[in-house]
């Protein structure tokens, strides 16, 4: 009798950004569930949450010889020693957050640690789910050399029923997680293919 072997995928490994500071935020509850979710079923995948909320307002004056205060430093290498990035992007006034973009821009900085990543983006809010922030960060993206997946795309309106959060900001609907799933699977094929792996 043949033993059927499962292929065994190469790590890959995810720097997850949430564009909200907020303690109990629906956005880095998404990233809690995609944690969970590499964790429990999407094998050779490690997603890492890299919190943007220490990072002072990009400032060019504190760029001193070449270097960034530690917490800057410490972010870009983060992002440069990720595989690929999964953005949670609040929308604001139809846009990205402050918080995210002051993130996207110290990673911009000379040399551009995004560059060439392969991406994700998912959403949540009120309405239509964030999807307009997440065409204002792929347009970003553009200029940082990132490379976005473009299905399956993920947003979700967080008050309509049923119910998709507890009390603490975690994913709770089933039916989100399926589909959070398949973006992970999604971002994990493509950085596979653009790693010629």
């Amino acid at each position: 009798m043949e033993e059927v072997m499962e292929e065994i995928k190469p790590l890959i490994r995810v720097a997850a950004l949430s564009g909200s500071i907020r303690k109990h935020s629906f956005s880095t509850g998404l990233l809690r569930a995609a944690i969970d979710l590499s964790k429990e079923s999407v094998r050779g995948m490690e997603v890492e949450y890299v919190d943007i909320s220490l990072l002072p307002l990009l400032n060019t004056d504190l760029e001193i010889d070449g270097t960034y205060p530690p917490v800057v430093e410490a972010f870009r290498q983060k992002i440069l020693e990720a595989d690929c990035i999964l953005f949670s992007c609040p929308e604001y006034n139809y846009s990205v957050s402050a918080p995210l973009k002051n993130a996207l821009d110290w990673a911009s900085r000379a040399p551009n640690v995004w560059a060439t990543k392969p991406a994700a983006v998912i959403s949540t809010g009120g309405d239509c789910g964030g999807g307009r922030s997440q065409y204002h960060l792929r347009q970003i993206g553009v200029f940082l050399d990132l490379h976005f997946i473009n299905k399956p795309e993920f947003t979700l309106n967080a008050f309509q029923p049923p119910q998709k959060f507890d009390e603490e900001g975690n994913l709770v609907d089933e039916v989100a997680k399926e589909r959070l799933k398949r973006v992970l699977v999604s971002l994990q094929a493509f950085t596979l293919r653009l790693q010629g792996k």
